[in-house]
């Protein structure tokens, strides 16, 4: 189990806690965090690389790029990066069997 994150939080520890599950795990996130700083910060990692065993962090953190999409357990994806992170989202790093 991995007890720190990707990333450290600096500071605003006081907004209040938010949970939802990531690949079946609940995690938890503050308040106002955006689904990508949720993951990273509960130590997961987005995706793993098309192009070696490196695991991906995300690219432009902004919503330029395609890299940060995550699955919604209903099938529907949204860009991580951009998004903010609701109570009781289920979220998935991989796509479903039915995605095109």
């Amino acid at each position: 189990m991995i007890t720190t994150g990707r990333i450290v939080r600096l500071a605003e520890r006081d907004r209040a806690d938010v949970h939802f599950l990531l690949d079946g795990e609940r995690r938890s996130a503050l308040a106002g965090d955006t689904v990508l700083t949720a993951m990273l910060a509960a130590g997961h990692a987005l995706r793993s690389s098309e192009f070696g065993p490196e695991l991906r962090a995300g690219f432009c953190l902004m919503g330029a790029c395609q890299d940060c999409w995550v699955w919604q357990e209903e099938g529907s994806r949204l860009r991580a990066c951009s998004t903010s992170v609701a109570e009781g989202m289920r979220l998935r790093t991989t796509p479903p069997e039915s995605w095109p």
